[in-house]
């Protein structure tokens, strides 16, 4: 009897880390969250630099990725402009110009320099972009600001 009790309570146990590591996997950022990473990754550009900032939001699992939140960067200037500097949930978009990329009809990197290189320097742009997590074409609402001769950036599915 002690051993099916055993079994048992190692099966309720194993079931509620499952759960608790899906609900951890399925969580979705807010838009305080997204706006507090940008204001993160911005002070650790400010103190660190443009390339130990690079590392630090391209590292997989780094403290710029939390659930479906991660942080990425593209320059503003001369040849770089539209230039994904960093990406923290996909590495195969760093270094690629994607000033062209259509998102549902929309051409966010467009919209984050047009944002970008206005009065305010900062703001949200909508379009539609495979979450991470789910993997799922979902809307996304990021929210940018210019750093500089970057933007970074942080976005949360609705």
């Amino acid at each position: 009897m002690k051993n099916v009790f055993k079994i048992l309570m190692a099966a309720v146990l194993g079931l509620g880390l499952v759960g608790a590591a899906q609900a951890a996997d399925e969580h979705r950022g807010t838009p305080d969250e997204a706006t507090a990473m940008v204001k993160k990754a911005g002070a650790y550009l400010k103190e660190n630099g443009k390339d130990k900032a690079i590392a630090a939001f391209n590292k997989p699992n780094g403290e710029f990725i939390k659930g479906d939140l991660y942080v990425f960067m593209f320059g503003m200037t001369g040849d770089k402009t539209g230039v994904a500097l960093a990406h923290g949930q996909n590495p195969k978009m760093v270094d690629k110009n994607l000033l062209e990329l259509n998102a549902g009809g929309v051409y966010p990197i467009k919209e984050f320099l047009k944002l970008a290189n206005s009065p305010a320097g900062k703001g949200w742009v909508v379009y539609k972009w495979p979450n991470s997590i789910s993997k799922n074409l979902e809307e996304k609402h990021t929210y940018i600001e210019k750093f500089g001769d970057v933007l970074i950036g942080v976005g949360i599915y609705k």
